[in-house]
């Protein structure tokens, strides 16, 4: 089958674009192309000519715009360079390890999952459990809110069952 190139997308992390490709049967393909290495010393027009040489379907026409996203894609990693993170709150959590973290879309929220078989839910400012969910026979493994509403938290469990639960009541 032909494919015509659609558009490029930019992907921040972990740096690369996707190209997003229109097949003769209507069908949409998407292929990424990695930039792991990228750096801020990187030679944009050696890069620019190395995709162009190992993609056929991307045109010449394109590289001043495949040039620029790369240019786009440094920049991000300077900004993310300069950023500091500082300890907001340290919880103890759980009676043994925890497994996973997980913050709802907001944030306001998040999720935490230990061996010792139990899901709590927390405010993420004042640090509140806010809810134990228990019922699992074994470590819980994952869990996750459903986004964007946040109104759900599925948790997996070692003991081979997966529970879906009431983020605002527990149950």
């Amino acid at each position: 089958t032909k494919m015509k190139l659609k558009r490029f997308l930019l992907r921040y992390y972990p740096p690369g674009i996707i190209l997003e490709y229109l097949k003769s049967n209507g069908e949409i393909e998407t292929k990424s192309i990695d930039l792991l290495n990228l750096t801020p010393e990187t030679d944009v027009d050696v890069l620019v000519n190395q995709i162009l040489f190992e993609e056929p379907t991307i045109s010449e026409a394109r590289k001043p715009q495949l040039k620029k996203l790369i240019f786009k894609l440094i920049e991000k990693l300077e900004s993310n360079q300069e950023q500091e993170f500082d300890e907001f709150k340290v919880l103890k959590a759980h009676i043994l390890p925890l497994t996973n973290c997980a913050f709802n879309k907001n944030g306001d929220k998040f999720i935490t999952g230990s061996y010792d078989r139990t899901c709590k839910v927390w405010d993420t400012i004042t640090g509140r459990e806010l809810l134990s969910l228990e019922g699992h026979k074994n470590v819980v493994y994952t869990m996750a809110f459903n986004v964007p509403f946040g109104d759900k938290i599925v948790t997996g469990s070692f003991d081979r069952t997966a529970k879906l639960w009431d983020s605002n009541t527990g149950d």
